[in-house]
């Protein structure tokens, strides 16, 4: 054993435990605010449920994405969706602080996550396309169960992400199940606001 290479590699999972407490601007059923490491669970759970009905993609390759897509964000935090139209670089920062955090690893396997970074921010294979679309759906279902804050955007989330959820009819058919929660909860929170204005 290598023990330089597993010390790097410890050294690097114990940088990487800092997803755990970036907070998403998702809510959970019970109303605390998600964390990235937790999207990204429940990311990797959502490709090896649909596996089947994923055809003949890589399902390793499917899993190795969804738990790199975001790891970038240990280093600066998650930026929501609605406000990365300000962040013209965040594509940039998220891999330049995907490589200060693995630093500490052999080549190899830095070069290796890195490789799979790039390729799913470049939705560069069908594998990274799914990974890509399957990010998506899991963020708006997360609206869509979260106890989320008055004023919570649920307008902006029926357009989100549907250049890679209307890519195949699976996408399709669980993007119209979801959109139809968001829709109810879009609809609910306009009701509220004519009953409160109506106070």
């Amino acid at each position: 054993m290598n023990s330089e290479l597993l010390s790097g590699r410890l050294d690097f999972l114990r940088e990487a435990e800092k997803l755990k407490d970036v907070l998403r601007s998702a809510h959970t059923s019970s109303g605390r605010q998600e964390s990235t490491a937790e999207h990204s669970w429940r990311l990797c759970l959502m490709a090896l449920l649909f596996e089947d009905q994923l055809g003949d993609l890589d399902l390793l390759r499917v899993l190795k994405l969804c738990i790199v897509h975001d790891l970038g964000e240990a280093i600066h935090g998650d930026i929501p969706a609605v406000a990365q139209a300000a962040h013209p670089d965040k594509s940039q920062q998220e891999r330049a602080d995907l490589q200060l955090l693995a630093r500490a690893l052999d080549a190899p396997a830095r070069e290796h996550l890195l490789e799979l970074w790039d390729e799913y921010e470049g939705a560069a294979s069908a594998e990274a396309q799914t990974v890509k679309a399957l990010d998506k759906l899991e963020t708006l279902l997360q609206h869509t169960q979260g106890q989320n804050p008055a004023g919570f955007d649920y307008r902006f989330n029926l357009g989100y992400g549907r250049r890679y959820t209307d890519a195949s009819p699976l996408f399709q058919a669980l993007r119209q199940q979801i959109d139809a929660d968001t829709q109810r909860r879009l609809d609910s929170q306009a009701q509220a606001a004519v009953h409160h204005r109506l106070r």
